[in-house]
């Protein structure tokens, strides 16, 4: 008789000793000690299970080795002849259930599926633990008798063979296999798994499933379905319908087309069903409304137009209703509101017309219907409502007053960006829990109230662009929890009160373009965390306060059209993003405190009285990309700047160029020439002997200063001093050109300099050999980055050198120094993608390389995203750090800068660590964490700017907010592209649009409607 047949046989009798029992332990013990003197030879074969349970158990035994052998011989011997005497079957089945207590069946299965599968991070060792139930990922029934769940989350499988091995585990109620590599789901396992009828969860997402969805027959226990962020394309109909125990299904992010599913289910028991983010178009299927159990329905990033349907208001245990980001057109319907059950409904970025409902959120806790063409005024009731927490209106047709009775319980009120009008409502209280409050782009009028000081909680207000015409209260500095105050644009008067100043959570600070008067405080410097203040616009006069060098966190000053003047003080040094001084009373020459901005991207010292020579400081300032000095009274010779700074000069009339005094020099010395002949004849032997002295001095003078510039050189550049150096890519080709010594030479020349972005300096090394490599220096910032544990810092490189991507950066070698980290990168010969758009090379690109730029970009964020041991974010995404190794091929760079900088021992504020201003998603000024959608947010931008041509900020405003703001009727979608590309064809046209309506998507305000970068690649791929 076969083992397993035996085994089974014996099994029934003895099924008592298949639960643990304290008895069984008094056995063991007791019975042990009588088999010390153990016997018998012959050879086992390890490939029988039962010969498995054998070696695996008796190496448990307090025995010698050689009695353990005598009596797994025995036992095998008596095994394999048919018998079995009682007292060691009494033996091996009483003890069995200590070591496992699975059936051999079961563990034969699971020992043959870890010798399979062969991954290291599944630890299924097999020698070291014989128990199956005891390996990662596998889940037992509580009696360990089988196997009843299996996860293989992140383990990078790309091939489903192993799969049939899973389908003989019968009694499975668990399949976890999603974050994987799978690119399909075998028919064969559809029909072997199907046949488990206690299979109740399968999950296959974040994998790389394509083509079209399979049918699911059988699976009769299968309640939960999960295929969401795959590639699986084609239409649905019935794949799904055969399941009768269906409750939640999940196929959001991926490329479905066609009309949304109605056969769901065979019993209708269905609960949840997100279909977001795929292609589906048609109206919303009147069917869905009978599946009366559904408490979520996800259809938002779709293509789906018509309207609501009423019917949808019978679903009575509906929590979750979101239909963002579709055509969806009508008025919202009224039978919404009848849902007692209903907590979430968000219809926002659509074309819904005419009024909100009233009572719609008697039930609600979250309302969105932002972005469509809502009309009429705001219902009385619909922020009263006891349980509300966020309401979103923003950017409709909405007008009348805000309605004074705003629930306590109200977090995040967002009504900007409508035509409402009235007061800014006054019956806030210290009860209130209001943590964001948006009236921007209204036209409100009136006073702020100083009821706002009572808010606690608040840590946005922002009342922009309105016509409020009062003091501003010093009250708002009572709001100890305030970070962004946004008041630009209204009709404010009077000045900045001092108790501004207590606002030391305050990040972002815009009182611009208003009628404020007096002086600046000097008290504003004690905003420590502040790091964007904007005064500009106003009347302010005096001086600018000297203690304004110590606001350490500050990153943009703007204090333009007003009338200041006196002494410039000392800037913070961190000053990055701007520094804006035009239009106001500054007299003198340019100070030479300014040359400590070696961060600062946008000088703007314009329309004041400046006198003397352009300061050749200027030209050393290695971030500047833009300098304003137009309409001064400056004098001299424009000196020559990098070719990426935009120089403004002009009218300066006593300013001359450099080409022309060139032109000047030559004009001159043609006059001279003749001068020269008329008296050559007479002065040919002294003229002679004059030129002999002065070549001769002007020889020795040359040389005396060559010298001395290489002696100071020496003296000013010091090599850097290396305390570790390692090499980390395998290429032999990389490994013999790289040139530690010679590379280091190269960073002490700030004339090496290739690029700066918001952390990095790249420096261009030239090796022995000729080749040619990016020496990127971390630049040392705020002492957040952790160069105290070169172990770690090492380990974390070399992680990223074992990267295989053709589109990310990758470091092939690093030097740490005394204060600094350098790495080595291969050289990217175009430079990058801001110098090619906005730079001097402007205009270069074309659409098939723009296309190609943002599909390899895409790419890169896939693959990091997408990376087997989790996530690799990006702390600074912009064109400045997307290299090009040509017109279309990108390399994105800074991958390493969230593996290398600590937060948390920033000594400034954390908005210092958020990347580049125009990239930064809004939601980073409350949560202040770097996330996969922040990197897609950041990932919009940038293809915003290869769309439009234009910079992810450009005179004060942030493009991905001039876009938005732009791109509310579709038919005028055309104003916002590059016309120089969208021009040249209509084919080019509409692929410019296609990816323009991705790129707005990735730019949505609300970071849960940003799709994911895998959903994103493959948008971009069907966009042409």
């Amino acid at each position: 008789m076969p083992v397993s047949h035996y085994s089974l046989s014996l099994s029934p009798n003895l099924s008592f000793f298949y639960s643990p029992h304290p008895l069984f332990f008094s056995a063991l013990f007791t019975f042990i000690p009588l088999l010390s003197p153990c016997f018998f030879p012959p050879q086992l074969n390890q490939t029988n299970p039962f010969s498995f349970f054998i070696n695996h158990f008796f190496c448990m035994l307090p025995c010698t080795s050689l009695a353990r052998a005598k009596m797994k011989r025995y036992v095998y011997g008596t095994a394999t002849s048919g018998f079995l005497p009682l007292s060691v079957s009494f033996f091996f089945f009483l003890i069995f259930p200590l070591g496992f207590s699975l059936s051999l069946n079961q563990t034969s299965t699971m020992i043959n599926l870890a010798q399979h599968l062969n991954i290291p991070a599944l630890s299924w060792d097999v020698e070291l633990q014989t128990n199956p139930c005891l390996w990662k990922g596998v889940h037992c029934s509580s009696d360990n008798s089988s196997v009843i769940g299996l996860s293989f989350n992140g383990f990078g499988l790309s091939s489903s063979v192993f799969l049939s091995f899973v389908c003989k585990i019968e009694s499975l109620q668990s399949l976890d296999l999603s974050n994987n590599q799978l690119s399909s789901i075998p028919i064969r396992f559809i029909d072997d798994c199907g046949r488990i009828p206690g299979l109740k969860l399968l999950n296959f997402s974040k994998n790389a499933l394509v083509g079209p969805l399979p049918t699911f027959r059988s699976f009769a226990g299968l309640e939960s379905l999960d295929l969401s962020f795959n590639n699986l394309s084609g239409s649905i109909s019935l794949q799904f319908g055969e399941l009768p125990a269906l409750r939640k299904l999940y196929i959001n992010f991926n490329g479905f087309s066609g009309s949304v599913p109605v056969n769901l289910g065979k019993s209708m028991a269905l609960e949840e069903l997100k279909l977001s983010v795929n292609s589906f178009q048609g109206e919303i299927p009147l069917e869905i409304s009978k599946y009366q159990n559904l408490s979520l329905i996800d259809l938002s990033s779709n293509k789906l137009n018509g309207s609501i349907p009423e019917s949808i208001g019978n679903l009575t245990k509906l929590k979750i209703l979101i239909l963002s980001s579709n055509n969806l057109v009508g008025e919202i319907p009224h039978t919404i509101a009848n849902i007692p059950t209903l907590v979430r409904f968000a219809a926002n970025q659509n074309g819904f017309v005419g009024r909100i409902p009233p009572g719609i959120t008697r039930h609600l806790r979250f309302f969105d219907v932002s972005y469509n063409k809502l009309r009429g005024s705001i219902p009385s009731d619909l922020l009263s409502q006891s349980n509300l927490q966020t309401v979103d209106l923003s950017y409709n047709l909405l007008n009348g007053s805000i309605p004074e009775n705003i629930s306590t319980s109200l977090i995040r009120l967002r009504l900007g960006s409508n035509s409402l009008n009235g007061f800014v409502p006054s019956s806030f209280t210290s009860d209130h829990k209001l943590i964001y409050l948006e009236l921007d782009n209204n036209s409100l009028t009136g006073l702020i109230p100083v009821q706002l000081g009572y808010c606690q909680s608040l840590a946005l207000l922002n009342l922009a662009q309105n016509n409020l015409e009062s003091q501003l209260p010093m009250e708002l500095g009572n709001i100890n929890s305030l970070q962004v105050l946004k008041l630009q644009l209204n009709r404010l008067f009077g000045e900045i009160p001092p108790s501004i100043s207590r606002l030391q959570k305050l990040s972002t600070l815009n009182i611009s373009w208003n009628s404020l008067t007096g002086l600046i405080p000097p008290s504003i410097s004690n905003l420590q965390s502040l790091a964007h203040l904007n005064l500009q616009g106003n009347n302010l006069n005096g001086s600018i306060p000297d203690s304004i060098s110590s606001m350490d966190s500050l990153l943009e000053l703007q204090l333009g059209e007003n009338q200041l003047g006196g002494r410039i003080p000392r800037m913070p040094e961190k000053l990055q993003i701007a520094l804006n001084l035009s239009s106001n009373l500054f007299r003198g020459r340019i100070p030479n405190t300014l040359s400590q901005l070696q961060d600062l991207e946008l000088m703007d010292l314009s329309n004041n009285n400046f006198t003397g020579e352009i300061p050749e400081f200027l030209t050393q300032l290695g971030s500047l990309t833009q300098l304003t000095l137009s309409n001064n009274q400056l004098t001299g010779i424009i000196p020559e700047f990098r070719q990426w700074v935009s120089v403004n000069t002009s009218g300066n009339v006593g300013l001359i160029n450099a080409t022309k005094t060139s032109n000047s020099a030559k004009s001159l010395n043609k006059r001279k020439s003749v001068v020269l002949a008329v008296v050559l004849a007479v002065a040919a032997a002294a003229l002679a002997v004059g030129v002999s002295v002065i070549v001769a001095a002007s020889f020795s003078r040359r040389f005396l200063k060559v010298n001395d510039q290489q002696s100071q050189s020496g003296e000013d550049f010091p090599l850097p001093q290396v305390l570790q150096g390692n090499l980390l890519t395998t290429n032999s080709i990389h490994r013999s050109r790289i040139d530690f010594i010679k590379a280091m030479e190269a960073v002490t020349d700030p004339w090496n300099i290739a690029l700066k972005t918001r952390f990095s300096t790249y420096y261009k090394a030239t090796m022995p050999s000729g080749a040619t490599y990016f020496v990127k220096k971390l630049n040392w910032s705020d002492k957040i980055f952790q160069l105290g544990s070169h172990d770690k810092f090492d380990k974390e490189l070399e992680a990223l050198g074992k990267l295989n991507n053709s589109n990310v950066m990758t470091p092939l070698a690093y030097v740490l120094t005394v204060d600094s980290a350098f790495l080595f990168y291969e050289h990217a010969q175009k430079g990058s993608l801001f110098d090619v758009l906005h730079g001097k090379q402007e205009n270069t690109l074309d659409w098939g390389s723009r296309y190609s730029i943002a599909v390899g970009v895409a790419q890169a964020l896939t693959f990091l995203h997408g990376h087997s041991s989790g996530p690799i974010l990006l702390l600074d995404l912009s064109s400045r750090n997307i290299l090009l190794k040509s017109l279309k091929e990108p390399l994105v760079g800074d991958i390493e800068l969230c593996k290398v900088i600590d937060p948390s021992k920033s000594t400034g504020s954390l908005s210092t660590v958020a990347g580049s201003v125009g990239y930064i998603p809004p939601e980073y000024a409350y949560t202040m964490r770097v996330t996969m959608a922040g990197n897609v947010y950041s990932f919009g931008v940038v293809l915003l700017e290869l769309l439009t041509g234009k910079p992810a900020v450009s005179e004060g405003t942030e493009l991905a907010k001039w876009v938005l703001n732009n791109s509310k009727q579709q038919d005028k979608w055309d104003h916002i592209l590059d016309f120089n590309i969208s021009g040249t064809s209509q084919a080019i046209r509409s692929q410019m649009l296609a990816i323009l309506k991705i790129a707005l998507c990735c730019v949505s305000i609300s970071s849960e409607a940003r799709p994911k970068m895998k959903s994103v690649l493959r948008m971009i791929l069907h966009a042409r």
